[in-house]
Order: C-alpha cells, then sequence, then structure tokens
C-alpha cells in the first residue's frame, strides 16, 4: 500500500501524531521533523515553503520513498501544497488539514507580525506555550495540550522567525486549479489560525477536492477528536476514497 508521509505544522514535530498510530496498521506511515523543529531543532532553520517542500522532498527520495499519499497540517499543509507543484507525479492523494493557501494567514488569531514582535520580546518558549494553547479549543485545558505545548518548546527563537516569514511571504493560490491529485480538505470549525475563508477557497479551487469538516475542533483535530480524524484519513485514502466511488458534485461538497 502506498505509504503516507505525515508533514507537521509551524512549531510542531513528529511527536505529535502518537495518535494517529492506527493509520499504520495496513501501510507505512512516515512523519518528518522539519529543520528548526521537533526532533531536527538542531539543524539550521529554513525561512521559505519552497526550501521546506524541497528538503523534504529529498529526504524522502534519501530514504528510497518515491510516491507516496501526503497531509500536511496548518503550515505543513503549505508544504505539500509545494511539493504537489515541484513533485506532481510523486504525490498519490492529498489530505490538506487546517491549512490554506494564503501564507498572510487573513483572519487569524493575531497578524504574522505581532507573533514575530511578541516572540522577540518574549522568548522562544513562552511564545511556544501561547501559541500552542490557541490550537486547542480548551487551550490550556485541553487533555493533549503539555504535550503539545512541550514539542511547541523544541523551536528555537530563529526557528520560531524563520517559520513565521516562511508563511508570511508564501502564496499558493495561483497553483490551486492545478492540483490534479484527488483532495481531501479537513478543517476543524473552530479554527483560530485558518478561517473558513482559506478552507473554503481551496475546497472550491482544487478541481478534485472533498471537504470534511469536524465540529467543536479548533487547529489541532488529530489531537483533540482523533478517532474522527482517523476514520476520516483512512477513508479518503481507502481504494474508493470516502464515497466510495468518484465523488458526485453534492458528495465531494459535503461537510461530515
Amino acid at each position: 500500500m502506498t505509504p503516507l508521509v505525515l508533514v507537521h505544522g509551524f512549531m510542531g514535530g513528529s511527536a505529535q501524531w502518537a495518535l494517529q498510530a492506527p493509520l499504520g496498521a495496513g501501510r507505512a506511515v512516515i512523519a518528518l521533523d522539519l529543520p528548526g523543529f521537533g526532533a531536527n531543532a538542531d539543524l539550521s532553520p529554513i525561512d521559505a515553503i519552497p526550501d521546506f517542500a524541497a528538503w523534504t522532498l529529498a529526504r524522502l527520495t534519501a530514504r528510497g520513498v518515491d510516491r507516496f499519499d501526503l497531509l500536511g497540517h496548518s503550515m505543513g499543509g503549505m508544504i505539500v501544497q509545494e511539493m504537489v507543484r515541484q513533485a506532481p507525479d510523486r504525490v498519490g492523494r492529498l489530505i490538506l488539514y487546517g491549512t490554506g493557501a494564503q501564507g498572510v494567514l487573513p483572519g487569524r488569531f493575531e497578524p504574522i507580525e505581532t507573533s514575530m514582535a511578541r516572540a522577540r520580546a518574549e522568548g522562544a518558549a513562552a511564545t511556544a506555550s501561547r501559541i500552542s494553547a490557541t490550537w486547542f479549543l480548551h487551550r490550556e485545558d485541553a487533555a493533549h495540550y503539555p504535550a503539545c505545548a512541550a514539542i511547541a518548546r523544541n523551536a528555537g527563537l530563529e526557528a520560531i522567525l524563520a517559520g513565521l516569514a516562511a508563511m508570511r511571504d508564501w502564496s499558493g493560490e495561483d497553483h490551486l486549479p492545478r492540483v490534479a491529485c484527488e483532495t481531501l480538505v479537513l478543517w476543524g470549525d473552530r479554527d483560530r489560525t485558518y478561517g473558513w475563508s482559506q478552507i473554503e477557497q481551496l475546497w472550491r479551487t482544487i478541481p478534485s477536492a472533498q471537504l470534511a469538516v469536524v465540529p467543536g475542533c479548533a487547529h489541532a483535530v488529530h489531537m483533540e477528536r482523533p478517532e474522527i480524524f482517523n476514520a476520516l484519513v483512512e477513508g479518503f485514502l481507502a481504494p474508493l476514497g470516502l464515497s466510495g466511488g468518484p465523488p458526485s458534485e453534492a458528495q465531494s461538497k459535503a461537510s461530515l
């Protein structure tokens, strides 16, 4: 079965996917740590989304992984869009989770420039703790917030500023109509980072996009409702996908 590659978001890491272990029951699941984050916090940060994409493709090539299904979360969703642009023949199915095609992040809980200024003033650890709380509906009271914040705190100030700059300076809007692979757009309806306008743009512009909206979740659906998240991903990646066949117009635009 085609391997599934998981690309984490800003201040994330491969350890954030622990609750997605069931996805590996019938396929190889490859969770990477981006430079400057997670287990690769010691690597030099990257400050451009296309460069993150090139690094990820090269890492997969080095591991002998030539073709794969691809899931990207948040900033990782921007990276996987660039991976599809750079190597369309290598990607089978695509999952864009809690992400968008506009790097300026309209409607975000605070502007990126504000996050950069506060990171410089407050330091990396405080920034990681503060921002990771916004990813959960119940903020610091969420069950998986402590583990998520601990992963986020692996990132140093240089990596935080580089990641924010990479998102701010990127746009994938022009490429959306040319995304040829079957795509699932997955979103929590209380997401404070990516508003509905970003999600709707992906869903309506990518030719073969399906949409899954999980109610009562913020930016970390895979931690807040892992059973639903895993079922949606597994169903989409199954040979016939979520719809049991090629989606009709009504099916492809249904919210789950």
